[in-house]
């Protein structure tokens, strides 16, 4: 079985020596290439070409932006390549996921162990034993995403973030608390919201602050606690939306806590939810913060959304 490992030298949890323990560790179970990123976009690129190589298996080492970066290079490949008899997910190599990042919450979504050298035992188990699941994904204008993508308000948060890491901050939970406080008490779109959701068939909702997409729960974690806009998101079904009206005081501080608590699912009369969605598009009247799996990726002011079932193999 051939393999190829891409590894982000700037994953927060993970040191050299344990790259190393990793690599050996696989060595042991595959034929194993080890790549390395050097630049945002490489991952894409190397794992579209080992695709197209005819690679059985693509690993990451790195956080939630690898991943996705990899899987857009999967899921963009030659679709010539493979058998074309096959379901178009068994052409593909399958997707292992070792968490390197800060967060990483589409390897916990997947149940995935939170510790690097956990999840490597995890899927070395995995490809011995030929076990994989096969999920859906999102996909953004022509951009896919395996766990969450936004506008507005949440997207904001993440350039926040981002700017702060290129300023020498260390990325940590408290800094996205302070970030998410900064960016409210901003006032930006808090009493004009400029985001409205189209769907094929239905009325249009408009003047929206934020809209959050999910194609799993949770949305994302703060510490070990999951946060839960769509707790009945899966990627086993179609794409989940909460977005959010109006940001006056009390109800945003009540949505927050309602996302927060352990059950998640915030309602209220500011509150809009869309469940097991196929596709949808959301419009702004001026540019909006984007995100996609918790990357900041500019301002857009039209989004298409498409749920892709049955995209990928992932080893488990």
């Amino acid at each position: 079985m051939r393999a190829l490992l891409v590894v982000n030298p700037k994953a927060t949890t993970t040191s050299e020596r344990g790259r190393d323990v990793l690599v050996r560790a696989l060595r042991s179970a595959v034929d194993l290439e080890v790549q390395y990123t050097l630049r945002r976009g490489h991952a894409t690129a190397l794992a579209r070409a080992a695709a197209e190589s005819g690679v059985d298996v693509v690993v990451t080492l790195g956080g939630d932006g690898t991943v996705n970066e990899v899987v857009n290079g999967l899921m963009t490949a030659d679709p010539a390549l493979g058998d074309p008899d096959a379901a178009s997910c068994y052409r593909l190599p399958a997707l292992g996921v070792v968490p390197g990042g800060s967060t990483n919450v589409f390897a916990r979504a997947l149940g995935l162990p939170h510790d690097w050298a956990d999840g490597t035992s995890v899927i070395l188990d995995g490809l011995r034993d030929g076990r994989h699941r096969t999920i859906g994904l999102g996909r953004a204008d022509d951009r896919y995403f395996t766990f969450c993508a936004g506008m507005g308000l949440d997207a904001a948060v993440v350039r926040r973030v981002e700017q702060a890491r290129r300023r020498g901050r260390t990325s940590t939970h408290g800094l996205y608390v302070r970030s998410i406080v900064a960016q409210f008490l901003s006032g930006e779109d808090r009493r004009t919201p400029p985001l409205a959701v189209e769907r094929p068939g239905e009325d249009t909702q408009p003047e929206l602050s934020m809209v959050i997409v999910q194609n799993t729960a949770p949305w994302t974690y703060l510490g070990d606690r999951p946060i839960n806009p769509n707790p009945d998101a899966s990627f086993d079904r179609g794409l989940d939306v909460l977005a959010t009206r109006q940001l006056y005081v009390p109800s945003t501080i009540r949505t927050v806590t309602q996302m927060a608590s352990r059950k998640g699912d915030p309602h209220g009369k500011q509150v809009l939810k869309l469940h097991d969605q196929d596709e949808f598009t959301v419009l702004s009247s001026r540019p909006q913060p984007f995100q996609l799996d918790g990357d900041y990726l500019g301002e857009r002011q039209k989004v298409h959304f498409v749920s892709v079932p049955e995209a990928l193999r992932v080893i488990c």
